[in-house]
């Protein structure tokens, strides 16, 4: 299970006048996602929805507050005053700061994250993609290239484990993506925006297959998205967040059954719920009474 627990992220900025100033990218946001569900995080650009998704994997520590998995702590948030860098000192001085940093914020190994560009290798095969990344999450040598193909197969990619990804299209080379974060068989992954660069049919399809890999595994996914569709698609709860700074304005259960028809009415209904609430945050205009 993911719990974050009043997390606060703050940027410091220094302005051309060289006066310092900051921005709240994430305020106060509490949220919990249970084992084997799909959460999106839904709103409009510039909400912290990205921001957020990187604390939960660790990759940035929050000014406040903290994320948990099963209870463990992913980062501690990093000291901002006198007091806190005293007691940070303390906590860690008989520690190397190279020791620090392997115990203190280690990887955790089950999490996964996909992003928007693919982020794939442009000099290695698709088999080597995934197979670098069995090396470095630790798996035996004699395991890399079984399980690689295992994986890029699922992903339907059996026919490509020789290609570059310049050789692969758009939707192959997010379906790489994908077979390189459950090669390693995390429990979670963290997606951003992982369908936004293709076109329509091919995110269909992509959001079918994410499906039907989500039903093979049992894996937790947490996905970032502006699309109302995708997220009502996959979903089993909707987090919508509002802008200025980034908070969580609302939350949807979906408890349509599954397989879902993307044209269905229970569907629909939401729709027109969220767009308000989005229409509401972007123009202060709202059909709906919110």
């Amino acid at each position: 299970m993911i719990e974050a627990r009043n997390v606060t992220k703050f940027f410091s900025i220094i302005n051309e006048d060289r006066t310092a100033d900051g921005i709240t990218a994430v305020l106060s946001v509490s949220l919990t996602v249970e084992d084997g569900k799909i959460v999106s995080l839904l709103g409009p650009s510039g909400c912290g929805k990205s921001t957020f998704l990187e604390i939960l994997g660790g990759l940035q520590a929050p000014t406040e507050g903290g994320v948990y998995i099963d209870g463990k702590q992913v980062l501690e948030p990093l000291p901002s005053t006198r007091k806190e860098m005293e007691a940070y000192r303390r906590k860690y001085r008989f520690l190397s700061p190279l020791a620090n940093s392997m115990f203190r914020n280690r990887p955790k190994h089950d999490i996964a994250m996909i992003f928007q560009d693919y982020a794939v290798f442009p000099w290695m095969t698709a088999l080597q993609n995934v197979t670098f990344t069995l090396k470095l999450r630790g798996v035996p040598r004699r395991e890399w290239e079984d399980k690689a193909v295992v994986y890029l197969r699922k992903a339907g990619l059996a026919e490509s484990l020789s290609k570059y990804p310049s050789q692969l299209s758009g939707g192959m080379r997010q379906r790489l993506a994908l077979a390189r974060a459950l090669a390693v068989e995390p429990r979670i992954i963290l997606m951003d925006e992982p369908f936004a660069a293709v076109d329509a049919l091919t995110r269909e399809r992509l959001q079918d297959d994410l499906l039907r890999l989500w039903g093979e595994t049992g894996i937790t996914v947490v996905l970032v998205t502006h699309d109302i569709d995708e997220a009502l698609y996959l979903s089993d709860e909707v987090v919508v967040f509002s802008p200025n700074p980034g908070s969580i304005r609302n939350r949807f259960i979906i408890d349509v059954p599954r397989p879902r028809r993307r044209s269905d009415p229970e569907l629909a209904e939401l729709r027109s719920r969220m767009t308000s609430l989005f229409k509401y945050d972007i123009n202060h205009e709202s059909e709906y009474s919110i």
